[in-house]
């Protein structure tokens, strides 16, 4: 097993680099660290690489970057990855920022890297639109959301957070409550891409830069259940579900076993569980999904 601490950035194929580029940085408020004909990395303002995109003929989420512990062996990674039956590949200079990559896919095709190093790109530089302070997490669409995260968890040590049903998964490899999600739906497509503000104010501001750039909330405001977060949902300009949050719940404490306590909480404390499938048990708060948000995604 590989003990991935953090994700580090998504890979994006769009058949549209430039209005790609435009509405991440005018409107997620990343900043362009580098950009090529057919490549733009896209920095956050803490100077966290966020997002790769990549020309191609269609919209998809190609690729994960998880950062391990520093002191993690590329070659011990390899031979763990064989022992598991996974062929792995070591590459150098896969990103600005970043030096070596162990990079082999999951059962549905994307691309995983995962790094032990990284320099800060364009930390504090000015921002236009939201400003977002990371990249949060992405969800997938599965056949079978049990078996992949069974991959996840004995490859790369994720632990589950919560279910909805038997249909969604969510998914943690440090305290954030989800890092990967994976729900039942047409096979390899994302479900939605998410970053983190840093808390209900900014949110708050996020939806005026959406409403400035007449961009549609397709879902929220609203307060999530698995999670607690309060979010905004709205879609790219590649058709792409976007999520906007604050307030993610935390699990600091593995012995302990629950989230941070919370007001919103209905459970004390909160554990891990299996929420019922029933309409609107997944949100505390808000609106239920629009008919927007519901249609199919890519």
């Amino acid at each position: 097993m590989i003990k991935v601490r953090r994700i580090g950035h998504a890979t994006f194929e769009t058949p549209d680099l430039a209005k790609m580029v435009d509405y991440h940085t005018e409107v997620t408020g990343l900043t362009l660290a580098s950009q090529d004909a057919d490549h733009a990395f896209l920095a956050s303002r803490t100077g966290q690489l966020a997002i790769q995109l990549r020309r191609a003929t269609h919209a998809k989420c190609s690729g994960l970057c998880f950062e391990v512990a520093p002191d993690e062996d590329f070659a011990d990674m390899a031979r763990r990855l064989t022992a598991l039956g996974i062929k792995s590949d070591l590459r150098n200079d896969s990103a600005p920022g970043l030096g070596k990559v162990l990079a082999f896919e999951d059962p549905k095709g994307t691309t995983i890297e995962v790094f032990n190093e990284w320099k800060s790109l364009a930390r504090n530089q000015p921002f236009n639109g939201v400003g977002v302070l990371k990249l949060g997490h992405l969800a997938f669409c599965v056949d079978d959301p049990k078996a992949i995260s069974e991959f996840y968890a004995r490859v790369l040590g994720f632990k589950v957070a919560d279910w909805i049903s038997d249909m969604f998964v969510f998914m943690r490899c440090n305290a954030d409550h989800h890092t990967v999600n994976f729900i039942v739906g047409p096979h390899g497509r994302m479900h939605h891409v998410a970053f983190e503000l840093s808390d209900a104010a900014h949110l708050h501001t996020s939806c005026d830069v959406l409403g400035e750039k007449d961009i549609k909330i397709v879902w929220g405001p609203v307060r999530l259940g698995p999670g607690h977060n309060a979010a905004t949902f709205h879609r790219n300009p590649d058709d792409q579900v976007v999520e906007m949050f604050a307030e993610l719940d935390q699990m600091k404490d593995e012995t302990l076993g629950y989230y941070d306590p919370r007001p919103w909480h209905k459970d004390h404390p909160q554990r891990p569980k299996v929420w019922p499938e029933s309409h609107g048990t997944q949100y505390v708060w808000g609106l239920p999904p629009s008919p927007e948000f519901l249609r199919a995604r890519k």
